[in-house]
């Protein structure tokens, strides 16, 4: 038994320019029952050029309710409406209709090298669209490899967005290339697609191809072009996939100080000690925020500042070590730790018998942790093993903070810190550290070079070289 056929109330063709878009609309619309109204979420006009109003709203109505628009449209279109969305359309309306099953997605791509240049040309032409041949104006642009790898970059960003909306929502797309657009049997398969009884019996050719020409033949300078075009990553060979999962901006571990509009985000597993007795050193520390709380604070103190530490991922993770030895913080690690690395830690509450255990351990510490960060095992990437850097995004989704300091010139950092905020710098406090033994007497080649496979990102992104005692 076959699968129930989708049932579509409207559509959208998500496009780029130049990529064929007026050609597929104008045949759409000749199908009963089919009207596409252009690029109706176009920051700069409604639907096609010139156009300010469509369905009795105007550009600030349709910018002030975008979901007012789009019903608008669907109610007073007879038959199924659609329209054409690019990547700088209004992004409210990509979630609308992203979460909208009954409205049918169609992709339309293009080879992206004959696409930048056509946009080339009409950029220079301001040539858009031809409908008569007579008309036609031939320029030959400059190919510039650096616009060229930030344009594809950021389509293939919002390439990326899209068919990850299509996969968490389980929806499928009918996808079409530039070169099946005059394929009639290709379109009738889209009018199927959006479940509508009617066919093109011809393809209308009223927008005519402007630009036949072979590719070199389109710019001023082929040559440069075919070698610039030699150092593209065309298959994203330089991409390493990142399989920790994104972090959430941890707002409650925040500090601040009464005496001081300096508001501390900590990574766990650093300095977060010492700092927050730095804080205690301008009055007592806030009460732990929320997200409501903190916007109030931040309102109310004007000119705050924000900050976070980088510790070495080598000291970072062997705080981590000394810490879970002696609490424990992640329960399900003891017994994968005995049944995957065949390492028994020693009673809980006990310390390591001997020196060599607890170094072995911390290796085992390390490999695992590299793992874990791979995402190769079952177990939760906690915030005291967490990238620094994916602890940083996870900042940003709320704001990232104002300064990122080094541990190694905490004290110059703070400094500057206080000047910019035009406070007193107060010297940091001494925080003995409660570890068994000092990370001087374990250190090693072994050591080091397990904490570069853990933390290779954090290395990698924040220049860190080998640890220093």
């Amino acid at each position: 038994m076959s699968d129930p056929k989708p049932s579509f109330t409207s559509f959208v063709i998500f496009a780029e320019m130049r990529t064929g878009s007026n050609f597929l609309e104008a045949n759409l619309n000749t199908l009963a029952g089919i009207t596409c109204h252009g690029e109706s979420f176009n920051p700069y006009l409604i639907g096609g050029e010139g156009k300010q109003e469509m369905f009795g709203i105007d550009m600030a109505g349709r910018d002030a309710d975008p979901a007012g628009f789009l019903r608008a449209m669907r109610a007073q279109t007879k038959g199924m409406a659609g329209f054409r969305y690019f990547s700088d359309h209004d992004p409210r309306v990509f979630d609308l209709v992203m979460a909208d099953r009954a409205c049918a997605k169609i992709i339309l791509t293009r080879n992206q090298l004959e696409s930048f240049i056509s946009w080339k040309i009409a950029m220079e032409s301001d040539q858009w669209w031809l409908a008569n041949t007579k008309h036609l104006k031939t320029v030959r642009p400059r190919f510039e490899i650096e616009e060229f790898n930030a344009r594809i970059d950021q389509l293939a960003q919002f390439q990326r967005k899209l068919v990850h909306a299509l996969q968490i929502t389980g929806q499928t797309a009918y996808y079409i290339d530039y070169e099946d657009i005059r394929d009639l049997d290709v379109l009738n398969g889209l009018a199927a697609y959006l479940g509508t009884p009617a066919r093109l019996e011809s393809l209308d050719f009223r927008f005519k191809k402007q630009n036949p020409e072979a590719i070199s033949a389109k710019v001023s300078n082929p040559l440069e072009m075919q070698q610039g075009l030699a150092t593209v990553d065309w298959f994203n060979q330089s991409h390493v996939p990142n399989f920790e999962p994104r972090r959430l901006a941890a707002v409650p571990q925040y500090a601040v100080s009464d005496g001081a509009d300096l508001l501390f985000m900590p990574i766990k597993s650093g300095p977060e000690a010492q700092l927050k007795k730095w804080l205690q050193s301008y009055g007592p520390l806030s009460p732990s925020f929320d997200r409501q709380s903190l916007r109030k604070w931040k309102a109310a103190h004007p000119g705050q500042r924000s900050f976070s530490v980088l510790r070495h991922p080598l000291a970072r993770a062997y705080t981590a070590w000394c810490d879970y030895t002696a609490k424990e913080w992640m329960p399900e690690l003891r017994p994968y730790l005995k049944r995957v690395h065949k390492f028994q830690l020693p009673p809980k509450g006990k310390p390591f018998e001997t020196f060599e255990e607890f170094r072995a351990g911390f290796l085992v510490f390390l490999e695992l942790i590299k793992h874990v960060l791979a995402g190769r095992t079952e177990l939760r990437v906690v915030a005291q093993i967490a990238s620094q850097g994916a602890t940083i995004q996870g900042f940003a989704q709320l704001q990232s903070p104002d300064l990122l300091l080094r541990e190694d010139k905490l004290a110059q950092g703070l400094a500057y810190l206080c000047a910019d905020l035009g406070i007193e710098a107060h010297a940091l406090p001494t925080v003995a550290d409660k570890h068994p033994y000092p990370l001087t007497q374990l250190y090693g080649p072994d050591i080091e070079s397990a904490a570069r496979e853990a933390y290779w990102r954090d290395y990698e992104a924040f220049g860190f070289g080998d640890w220093q005692p």
